[in-house]
């Protein structure tokens, strides 16, 4: 049973007092799957082409040596809606058993602040909803949210959405407790402060309605505590170290370059399909994980992204 108590010794205690609780939408068939039972399900290839090599945890990076862009493709047909894209189970807790769901990655920057990231994963993104048919669907799916500490109190909180996000103060977001709430989209799991419609069609502006929407509600309650790998990391420059908690969970894995999907399928494929002769293709790559989400950024949004830090509520 998954208990906040089985978290390592020196995970610092404001990261778990103050770890968000994400809602999962009760429709959503996709719930946050067990991290191993993914490279278990899935095979490296390279242009397509399998390489014959099966990573686990403790070997995944191994793979960049092995060419320049490395996909984790489904070993199943993907349009088959095999049992294992839909996750672990949940408990009455909001735990996900004895799978391990999430990564709680902690970035002492120094000077009494500290980043930590809470990452999700899910083994199956299904993408938005068009005219009644989703596109932009993909193997693997990494959202976090980052929580920014100032003297171990919680300052602001980054939501990550497709390739971009939001960030607010900690002070007006919802939270149970001491807990931030977190907003888990139907199908894309983009994180959002709020529950209700959020039209993500123009960058950096979410609005109740639109083309692109995601839709979240106070669904079904997820506790990435109670399923977390536990880390620190650091870095050389830009160079990241990882290092467990408890001396013993691998950290092979956060090294891996590559990607947590299929790569996109050739227009030729029979799964695939172009909407109203736009490019726009049902099926999209598989995305990178955790080393990739800026964790070395300077403010509470990543290096690069625009970012206002929202001082209330909004979609």
């Amino acid at each position: 049973m998954a208990s906040i108590d089985d978290l390592p010794e020196g995970l610092p205690k404001y990261v778990k007092d103050y770890a968000p609780i994400v809602y999962l939408h009760s429709k959503d068939p996709y719930r946050p799957s067990d991290i191993a039972a993914h490279l278990a399900n899935t095979s490296p290839k390279h242009n397509y082409e399998p390489i014959a090599f099966s990573p686990n945890l403790e070997t995944l990076s191994r793979l960049n040596g092995m060419g320049s862009s490395i996909y984790l493709a489904s070993n199943d047909d993907v349009t088959t809606d095999p049992p294992w894209l839909k996750g672990a189970q949940l408990d009455a807790n909001g735990g996900s058993l004895d799978a391990k769901t999430a990564a709680i990655i902690v970035h002492d920057r120094g000077n009494d602040e500290v980043d930590a990231f809470y990452m999700y994963f899910y083994s199956y993104n299904l993408g938005s909803m068009v005219f009644g048919q989703s596109f932009g669907s993909h193997v693997g799916d990494w959202e976090h949210s980052m929580i920014r500490f100032k003297n171990g109190k919680p300052t602001a909180v980054w939501f990550s959405q497709h390739a971009m996000g939001q960030a607010f103060t900690y002070d007006c977001l919802e939270k149970e407790g001491f807990r931030p709430v977190v907003y888990s989209s139907n199908g894309s799991h983009a994180n959002y402060a709020t529950k209700g419609n959020h039209d993500h069609t123009i960058p950096h502006v979410n609005l109740p309605f639109g083309f692109l929407m995601d839709q979240t509600e106070k669904g079904v309650r997820y506790d990435p505590l109670r399923s977390a790998y536990c880390y620190s990391v650091t870095f050389d420059g830009e160079v990241p170290s990882f290092a467990s908690y408890d001396g013993a969970t691998p950290t092979d894995w956060l090294y891996f370059t590559g990607r947590w999907g299929d790569k996109t399928y050739p227009d030729s494929d029979p799964r695939q399909r172009n909407f109203l002769r736009l490019g726009i293709r049902k099926f999209s790559d598989g995305p990178t994980g955790p080393r990739d989400k800026g964790l070395n950024r300077r403010g509470i949004c990543p290096n690069g992204t625009s970012c206002w830090v929202r001082p209330f509520l909004m979609p």
